[in-house]
């Protein structure tokens, strides 16, 4: 592979925005029966749940875990599935993981998405259900009570509490996948800020109707006792859950006379009470007696968020001021080991502190997660697997930290996020996962090639920029910081009236069409350019009754998660939201015109499965058509779309890991390929070959595909099994490829820390990175950067393949011409500049 220089526009002045992250929630685990003991879960059976980030613009991304079948260490850890896109505008305040079906589950059991109901709210009186199938909000029910400051769910998933603003907690019944009003406890005189469920106790059934309804109580063998709740007037209650009424209160501390406000409250399986207050306590009650056991000035500020270790020994706490607080239960005397005095031979410690973000800290999560169970049923998680602590806030990242005990150091512990040896929350590394650009991990920003436009999508609008061409003079001359605005140009802004948050968009390859989408309409515009250079954008308004007649009534939506134009920009392809439709729309009459409906990934999923390390002949397959099935159609998100170079093929990818490739000229279904482990993350089409299709996955995988002779060629066996452990262990998973013009079988791979380069030809697979140095660049970090060389020749299998690293965080990477790269960075200072400022107390010389 020839080293050939490449002109890289290093662009800062796109002023996207991730938002912040404002809950976290990790699954429920069953609950065990009350006669049988637990065990303990053995190491190669130990399994990752679902997490659950919710953002401050309404939307919540679902992460699930990249690792392989049992093993517990993923160097990708927890990547973005799919985005459940939240109304416009909106918030997440509280967000709630419950069972669907309980008694289904074995008690070591880790729930899928499959087998959740998820439950958010914002502020606002409206609790909300979410449709995690069809990525939109599947049903609201009013609290009564007003604002909902707090959500929790009791351990059996039965019944959902809320905490309102008129000083009342409402307890909502879930069972048999319902939601309806259960009972309201008695008015208080202060918002209810933070609630939390005490632990479960066995049922008493009479001893004549146990024969009798043994097998009816089997699945609902738990009650539910008292909840405590945190309040507005510098004080916790405690609930009888039966009749509502208040058992005890419990008092904190004040200062001047001003209310101290519990943020967040938490319960332990043996009882214990923990809170977190405005002003920086930690403390620590005894439930029986309610009473305070012990109190710590663990925060300058406001403590935001709780959660306990999996095994009910440690607790963490955050806040306002970024750091993360460790407290662990340790022995202080040898004592009997009867129950009577174990309370008296134990005490809270503030074990360790750490600070790994730049701004407030809004919620914390760990897994496995804690269920409060009393101590004959507490739950037993292998030792040599470090638990996970997740956190997020302001700072628009969440947090993964290995957070074994001290000591687990007596036995060799795994750390599941491999990135150290240590395993202890006070001396591992923890990894930052990269804001996402788009929704479901796609990316909101995209390059006009012809046109020389960068395309920008935000929750509600858009922003074009024009990258201007160097004369053949200024090429001559260094750079100059006062030339920097001459570099680029914004051409375009537009706001739009939307339901919800957008979720796709695209820019035609001549840039003379844009369409942007939210769940529930589709916009298309035709950009004309005047003579000045402005774009003027023209609504296509027929486009909605257009598409309507081709689908379905119910639910009544023309939105789309994904488009694409072809390369001459006469059609539009397009999959639809919560239809699971691929439509193909003639763009270049007077009107659109729909030329074909493709509903293959409604299909059943009757599918051949490949794994992702396998790379044996598998014989193509072609789906049933579903108007002879007595199935239900499919709902199946299709988040990947892409067109070969020459406008012949399409390929579409769906959450469910199916491939289907069709054939544009004659508008017909081509064949489907097997399904992978894990969904796509991006497909790709070779330019100087159209008929290869590349497949990356979110591991650092890829897979080639020959499309005409509907098969893997017999030569990318051994460059996928050959791909560097750089590559394959990046810490940072695959966001795209993309291919520099004029430049056959050469793809950049790029993630958000890294580029490398690779030739996926067929012969003399090589692979070319850069070891150069960070160096400062002679313009301002918004101008256009010089033009760093990609690379030298190196073998596959070479120990010193390097990727560039210098380019973070990355947006977009792309080619505007060949040899002409732009690149899109957001860096966390600048979007941490657009925030008020961090907390920060002056340790010395404070006035």
């Amino acid at each position: 592979m020839d080293a050939t220089p490449v002109a890289v526009h290093r662009c800062r002045f796109i002023d996207y925005s991730p938002s912040a992250i404002t809950a976290l929630a990790f699954p429920p685990l069953p609950l065990p029966k009350v006669k049988r003991a637990l065990k303990l879960i053995p190491k190669d059976e130990f399994k990752f749940g679902a997490l659950a980030v919710g953002h401050a613009n309404g939307n919540i991304d679902l992460y699930e875990w990249l690792g392989e079948q049992g093993t517990s260490q993923s160097h990708q850890s927890w990547a973005p599935r799919k985005t459940l896109t939240g109304l416009y505008p909106s918030k997440v305040d509280s967000l709630v993981f419950i069972i669907k079906h309980p008694y289904l589950l074995k008690p070591n059991d880790v729930p899928k998405l499959e087998d959740l109901r998820l439950f958010s709210s914002g502020g606002g009186s409206e609790l909300l259900e979410w449709d995690m199938e069809r990525l939109c909000i599947r049903r609201t029910i009013n609290s009564q009570g007003g604002s909902i400051w707090s959500v929790a769910a009791n351990p059996a998933s039965t019944l959902l509490a809320l905490g309102c603003e008129d000083g009342t907690v409402r307890l909502l019944s879930v069972v048999d996948d319902t939601i309806t009003h259960h009972r309201r406890f008695d008015r208080v005189k202060c918002r209810i800020l933070s609630l939390s469920w005490g632990p479960p106790i066995p049922r008493q059934t009479n001893q004549k109707d146990t024969s009798e309804s043994s097998d009816e109580d089997e699945d609902d063998e738990w009650d539910d006792s008292w909840l405590v709740t945190g309040c507005s007037d510098s004080s916790l209650r405690k609930w009888d859950v039966k009749n509502g009424r208040m058992l005890d209160k419990m008092g904190t501390d004040k200062i001047r006379g001003e209310r101290t406000l519990v943020w967040t409250v938490t319960t332990l399986g043996d009882g214990t009470i923990v809170s977190g207050d405005s002003l920086g306590m930690v403390k620590f009650w005894d439930s029986r007696t309610c009473t305070q056991l012990q109190s710590f000035q663990a925060h300058g500020a406001d403590v935001l968020c709780l959660t306990v270790g999996p095994d009910g020994s440690v607790v963490y706490s955050s806040g306002v001021d970024q750091k993360i607080t460790q407290f662990a239960r340790v022995k202080t005397s040898q004592g009997d080991s009867e129950s009577s005095t174990t309370r008296v031979s134990t005490r809270w410690v503030q074990a360790s502190s750490r600070r790994m973000h730049a701004h407030d800290v809004r919620t914390l999560a760990i897994w496995p997660s804690y269920a409060p169970l009393p101590p004959s049923h507490k739950r037993e998680f292998p030792l040599e697997i470090a638990p996970i602590l997740a956190s997020g806030g302001l700072d628009m990242s969440v947090n993964l930290t290995p957070a074994a005990l001290p000591s687990s150091t007596l036995t060799k512990v795994v750390n599941p996020l491999a990135t150290s040896t240590h395993a202890t929350f006070e001396d591992s590394y923890h990894r930052r996962l990269n804001y996402s650009t788009g929704p479901s991990s796609t990316c909101a920003l995209h390059v006009s090639r012809k046109a020389r436009l960068v395309f920008c999508m935000r929750d509600s609008g858009l922003t074009v920029w024009r990258i201007l061409e160097k004369s053949s003079t200024e090429e001559d001359e260094e750079p100059q910081i006062d030339q920097e605005d001459a570099s680029w140009e914004k051409c375009l802004e537009m706001e739009f009236d939307v339901h919800t948050n957008l979720v796709a968009s695209a820019i035609s390859e001549d840039g003379k069409w844009i369409v942007v989408s939210d769940i529930y309409e589709t916009k298309l515009f035709s950009l004309q350019t005047d003579s000045q250079g402005r774009l003027k954008p023209r609504r296509i308004r027929d486009l909605t009754s257009i598409l309507q007649p081709h689908l379905p009534r119910k639910p009544l939506s023309t939105g789309g998660l994904a488009f694409a134009f072809t390369p001459d920009s006469t059609k539009l392809v397009m999959s639809t939201s919560m239809t699971s439709y691929v439509v193909v729309i003639d763009i270049s009459g007077d009107k659109p015109q729909v030329l074909r409906k493709f509903d293959h990934h409604r299909q059943p999923p009757g599918r051949v499965l490949k794994d992702l390390k396998t790379n044996g002949d598998v014989k193509m397959g072609e789906p049933q058509d579903d108007s002879d099935s007595d199935e239900e159609p499919l709902v199946s998100n299709i988040f990947r779309l892409a067109i070969s170079a020459d406008g012949q093929w399409l390929a579409t990818s769906d959450e469910h890991c199916r491939t289907h490739i069709f054939n544009l000229d004659s508008l017909q279904h081509h064949c489907v390929l097997p399904s992978f482990a894990l969904p796509v993350q991006s497909l790709v089409f070779d330019p100087s070959r159209p008929n290869v299709l590349i497949l990356t996955f979110q591991n650092n995988t890829l897979q080639i595909y020959d499309v005409e002779s509907r098969q893997f060629p017999t030569w990318h066996k051994e460059l996928c099994d050959n791909l560097p452990k750089n590559l394959t262990q990046a810490k940072e998973p695959i966001l795209g490829v993309t291919f520099q013009p004029e430049s056959p079988g050469h793809a950049i791979f790029w993630g958000s820390t890294w580029l490398c380069k690779l030739n996926v030809q067929g012969s003399n697979f090589m692979v070319s990175g850069s070891s150069k140095k960070r160096r400062r660049d002679s313009v301002h970090a918004n101008a256009k950067a010089t033009a760093p060389t990609l690379g030298q020749e190196e073998s596959l299998s070479s120990k010193e393949f390097k990727m560039i690293t210098q380019y973070r965080p990355l947006l977009l990477v792309d080619f505007l011409s060949q040899g002409e790269m732009v690149v899109v960075e957001r860096p966390l200072v600048d979007v941490l500049a657009t925030l008020p400022p961090a907390y920060f107390k002056h340790k010395y010389g404070a006035s």
